[in-house]
Formats: structure tokens, C-alpha cells, sequence
């Protein structure tokens, strides 16, 4: 059940031009799943969290379109802080891995592709349930 995979930042393809630059992903290339679904997080109060839960089995790829956050994944005790502030780089996190985002700049936009469909089954609310999880989940 437990990805063998840690968070990590994947630079995206870049296409410089003087009339702007172009940068582009693909499933099972840049992002290291197939893409079942997107969604994208804006106008976010400053202030305010999102995030603050993990998923039993979709894995996410963050890409910062506009602006920039922070991300705080955590897989079992260990806890990474990922700054993000390029939109021709994105963030993966495997599943099992308790996520916040925080520290929007305005106008942040932040674009999230997933490995499943919305499954409201597959999220853990509890930190204490998702240690419980992440500990028993098998390798």
C-alpha cells in the first residue's frame, strides 16, 4: 500500500521566449502517475491552511501557477518543508503522506493533479488515525 517513493520537487520542461515562457507536464513522465483528476486551490485568506489531511491511496503533484506557498508533508515521523514559488516546478507527494499548505502569497494559485478520482472514502482526517495507518500499511 505504501508508495516507495518520497516527496519530491520535479523540475517541469521550460520553454524560454521572449514573449513569455512555456512549460508543459505529462503523465507518467514529469508527473510519475496517471492522471485521474485536477483541481486548483485560489483567493485563499491570508492566514489561512489548507490541506491538513492524507490520502489512503491518491498521490498528488503541486505545481505553483501563480504566486507561492508553502507545503509541509509528513510520511510517518518524518516531516519535509517544500517552499514553492516556480510554476516549471512541481511537488510530488506519494500517498500516505499527511500534507498542509500554508503561507499563500496574493494571488496564489495552486494547481493539484491526482492519481484517483475524488474518493471521500480515501481521505484521513485524523493525524492520530493516519499514524495508525501509515505504520501498519505494508511496504
Amino acid at each position: 500500500m505504501r508508495q516507495q517513493n518520497n516527496p519530491k520537487i520535479i523540475t517541469l520542461p521550460k520553454i524560454k521566449d521572449l514573449r513569455g515562457n512555456l512549460s508543459f507536464m505529462e503523465e507518467l513522465n514529469q508527473v510519475p502517475f496517471k492522471i485521474a483528476r485536477s483541481y486548483w486551490l485560489y483567493d485563499v485568506p491570508g492566514g489561512a491552511e489548507r490541506g491538513g489531511h492524507a490520502f489512503k491511496k491518491s498521490c498528488e503533484f503541486f505545481v505553483p501557477l501563480s504566486g507561492s506557498f508553502n507545503v509541509e508533508v509528513t510520511r510517518g515521523e518524518e516531516q519535509t518543508l517544500f517552499y514553492l514559488t516556480r510554476p516549471d516546478e512541481g511537488l510530488f507527494i506519494p500517498n500516505l503522506s499527511w500534507r498542509r499548505i500554508t503561507d499563500f502569497t496574493t494571488n496564489a494559485v495552486c494547481l493539484i493533479i491526482t492519481s484517483t478520482q475524488y474518493q471521500p472514502d480515501d481521505y484521513i482526517w485524523g493525524f492520530n488515525e493516519y499514524i495508525k495507518l501509515y505504520n501498519h500499511a505494508q511496504c
